[in-house]
């Protein structure tokens, strides 16, 4: 038989037309341009290669608008995953006037609703793993303490509920376990309370500084600049004004610039998004105690009549204390942050009731923040209702910082996976128009 109708036959046996042919892909391979993204999985901060592709423009071009946790988080996902990224900030990453400035925010899983829950485990995964990748101290789990008086009991029950169905680790204490475990708290009016041992605090200015670096090392480029957003003409954002120039070169652009963002889009944000004064105090310990620092307290709140939450040491400027009550109107870039004498009273009353030990405690330093809030306290992440191609990232209603790394991948995969958008986070639960979603 002649070699050729002998290759011929053997070609045509079911078993043989099964296997795939040399240099074919079979249905399990994965195609080459994912060995970027198994170089990721051995180096998180491998970015893409920056190879002849790009001129072709294969890889999409982003620009993300803003420097804290939120935008420096989405910038990272989307780099790692495969865009290249521009990574816009006016001051510097978590400066004083930013949502995410200062030197702790308090991780925690106890919420009402189910998906903050979710959100809350997904982001304390990723921001154990980038400790461990960048080897910096960003999370201490301190574990959070949550007590209820009677009016926080709503709260509270529905919020172990939420605990007990995500399967985060948690403990019931009552006020006579509460009294024996944390002598120096007065349990006076607490009805129960629960501890989350594997949650605590993240150092926030350092943790966005380590961010942005980490997207620099995958490849990120990034830029000082007030960036504001251009002409929407045909369902989409044509340019963007970079320090007053227009640049039309990107693909997709996203704005996380937290209490800016109702400015930059007020006929979208102005009744959807309000921005609060918040006050933070720093209280002195007395010399040689060790029972107000973290190393006896956890990072606590007490739900009452107000909200007050503390953080025992933060990074060792002081006792951490703030009510979460929201304040008055306030705008972020011109408004003076001098703590209140009011504020201040609130805070010292209720210093001394709670933690009889700190009743004479100096005020050591105060800074003052803000939340930009949501009528249903829940965060915006959405597409602009006329620009396709932009997406609005904020609302964090004093709780974005511990969810951004998973908001971050959340972005990511709307954008580069075409996966859609949360519809508990989308504009239009604020109008019974359905248009107001894209």
């Amino acid at each position: 038989m002649k070699r050729r109708q002998l290759l011929h036959r053997l070609l045509s046996l079911p078993w043989l037309a099964s296997l795939p042919r040399l240099g074919a892909a079979s249905p399990s391979s994965k195609p080459a341009l994912d060995d970027r993204h198994a170089d990721a999985a051995r180096n998180p901060d491998s970015g893409p290669a920056r190879t002849g592709l790009n001129r072709q423009r294969t890889r999409p071009r982003i620009a993300v608008i803003g420097a804290g946790a939120l935008g420096g988080w989405t910038a990272l996902q989307l780099q790692r995953q495969g865009a290249e990224v521009s990574l816009f900030e006016a001051w510097d990453p978590g400066h004083p006037r930013s949502s995410s400035g200062g030197e702790t925010r308090v991780i925690r899983h106890a919420y009402t609703t189910l998906h903050h829950v979710q959100l809350a485990a997904r982001s304390l995964q990723l921001w154990q793993q980038a400790a461990r990748d960048w080897q910096q101290p960003l999370l201490q789990q301190t574990g959070v303490l949550f007590m209820a008086q009677s009016q926080g009991m709503d709260f509270l029950r529905q919020a172990i509920a939420n605990l007990q169905q995500v399967g985060v680790t948690h403990e019931l204490l009552s006020t006579a376990q509460l009294a024996q475990r944390y002598p120096q708290i007065n349990h006076a009016g607490i009805v129960q309370a629960v501890l989350e041992p594997e949650s605590g605090y993240l150092l926030a200015r350092r943790a966005c500084a380590a961010v942005v670096e980490a997207f620099r090392r995958a490849g990120g480029q990034t830029q000082r600049a007030r960036v504001l957003p251009g002409l929407i003409r045909d369902g989409a954002m044509q340019a963007v004004q970079i320090d007053g120039q227009a640049n039309t070169q990107f693909d997709q652009i996203v704005f996380a610039c937290g209490p800016w963002l109702r400015q930059l889009f007020p006929d979208v944000l102005q009744h959807r998004l309000s921005i609060s004064r918040q006050e933070v105090m720093y209280f002195g310990t007395p010399a040689g105690d060790g029972l107000h620092d973290q190393t006896s307290l956890p990072v606590w709140a007490d739900f009452g009549e107000r909200i007050w939450y503390g953080i025992p040491g933060s990074e060792r400027r002081g006792f951490k204390l703030a009510d979460d009550s929201r304040g008055g109107v306030f705008d972020a870039e011109h408004d003076d942050r001098r703590l209140s004498e009011a504020g201040l009273a609130r805070a010292q009353t209720y210093l001394a009731q709670r933690f009889p030990g700190l009743d004479q405690a100096p005020l050591l330093e105060s800074r003052v923040c803000q939340y930009s809030n949501t009528p249903d306290g829940d965060f915006i992440v959405d597409r602009h209702p006329q620009a396709g191609n932009v997406v609005l990232l904020g609302a964090g209603n004093g709780h974005a910082f511990k969810h951004a790394p998973a908001l971050g991948e959340l972005v990511a995969q709307a954008l580069l996976q075409e996966q859609p958008l949360p519809a508990h986070y989308a504009l239009s639960r604020f109008s019974s128009d359905s248009s107001a979603r894209s």
